[in-house]
């Protein structure tokens, strides 16, 4: 399947808007992880376990949507959007949310 962020793909025609398509993971963060993120942000540096939680729930996103596109038959997906926010009252939990618009090109 092809995902752009742009609304249309170079080289293709777009034949058929199939629907808006989403796709969502929520990922906890773990005490120690947390406790040793802090402490590189104390003393500088990347926050490795972090990256790594964001990357496992993006790909997760991006798979749900890309499931829910192909249940539409579209092979692309284009004008995606992708957000990342802090949920949970301590903020404890991240969430990736991804959208696009499922097409049919030849």
């Amino acid at each position: 399947m092809k995902l752009s962020t742009t609304p249309a793909l170079e080289g293709k025609t777009i034949v058929e808007y199939c629907g808006v398509v989403t796709g969502e993971a929520i990922l906890g963060a773990n005490i120690f992880r947390d406790f040793f993120a802090g402490i590189r942000d104390i003393v500088g540096g990347r926050s490795g376990a972090y990256e790594k939680e964001l990357r496992k729930a993006r790909e997760i996103a991006f798979r749900e949507m890309e499931a829910e596109a192909a249940s539409f038959g579209a092979d692309a997906i284009v004008g995606i959007d992708i957000d990342y926010e802090t949920v949970g009252k301590d903020g404890s939990m991240l969430m990736v949310s991804v959208s696009g618009t499922a097409v049919k090109t030849r």
